[in-house]
């Protein structure tokens, strides 16, 4: 199982001819409404890939469509509360070569609650349970050190980034997850190298080059697939709830990785963000493609 106290969000998608310039007044080609935040799109990601994950994390009263969602997907989300506040959403723009920008409102997200976080803790497993966060929650901090004292493993997507944030959690996590460009600015804050960042596993990804991840002195390169992408929003995301869902039941990190980065090619030939990541048979066949 993994407890994944992660956001949800409303994704409004529009498409653009190409990014506006500052100032610039732009028409947009198309709008679309999509289920999507970093948690959401993770624990879907988790579920199709077959793992087992429950949901922790809060929407607002306009939530219930999204709700249903990540039930159809196979989340658990017996654990989501009712906030005050407005659910979370995000405001993405993409272009025509498939290339985008998000702007976050956190809303809902912002209410995790203590004694949520205590009693999913308390209620899991941690001989064999992982918990995942990410940046786009509260309580990230409270998270961590109460996951630490009951014995979970730990995997902590540090995005939106934050190194004020971030650097606190290095020590008491086992898996963290970041972009290069990410990699580089936490190296740049600690006075490191990015491949020396003080965590057991680092996994990076790499956009359209794919993915790296440092386990100690051991490092496993996993190149992307070549696709031709229509959306990359929830590309990460996919990429590591894929690999966390296989690795957390027993899966080399090799396999993992190539999983992965065939879940996350697929995703990007497809808009959105969680309704375009696979299956583990969609996966599985596309995987048995390459191998041809």
């Amino acid at each position: 199982m993994i407890l994944n106290f992660g956001s949800i969000n409303i994704d409004h998608v529009y498409r653009v001819p190409h990014m506006p310039a500052p100032g610039e007044t732009l028409a947009v080609t198309s709008y679309e409404r999509f289920l999507g935040g970093k948690g959401a799109n993770q624990s879907i990601a988790i579920a199709r890939a077959g793992g087992e994950v429950r949901h922790i994390g809060a929407v607002g009263a306009d939530g219930s469509w999204a709700l249903e969602r990540l039930d159809e997907a196979g989340v658990a989300t017996d654990h989501i509360a009712r906030a005050d506040a407005a659910t979370g959403h995000a405001i993405i723009t993409v272009d025509d070569a498939g290339e985008n920008q998000i702007l976050i409102c956190g809303g809902a997200n912002q209410g995790l609650a203590e004694d949520n976080v205590r009693s999913n803790l308390d209620n899991g497993d941690p001989a064999s349970d992982w918990v995942l966060l990410q940046n786009e929650t509260n309580l990230s901090g409270k998270i961590v050190t109460s996951a630490r004292a009951r014995g979970y493993r730990i995997a902590y997507s540090a995005a939106p980034f934050v190194a004020e944030q971030a650097i606190p959690l290095l020590g008491s996590i086992d898996l963290l997850v970041v972009n290069a460009i990410e990699a580089r600015a936490l190296a740049g804050h600690l006075d490191v190298e990015a491949n020396a960042l003080p965590v057991e596993q680092v996994l990076v990804t790499h956009g359209g080059e794919g993915a790296r991840l440092h386990m100690g002195s051991d490092v496993i390169d996993q190149p992307s697939f070549e696709v031709a992408p229509v959306d990359t929003t929830g590309a990460g995301d996919t990429f590591l709830g894929s690999f966390l869902a296989l690795y957390s039941s027993g899966s080399s990190a090799e396999d993992a990785m190539r999983y992965a980065a065939a879940a996350s090619a697929i995703q990007v030939t497809r808009p959105g963000a969680a309704d375009a990541i696979p299956g583990r048979s969609e996966v599985s066949a596309f995987l048995e493609g390459q191998d041809m």
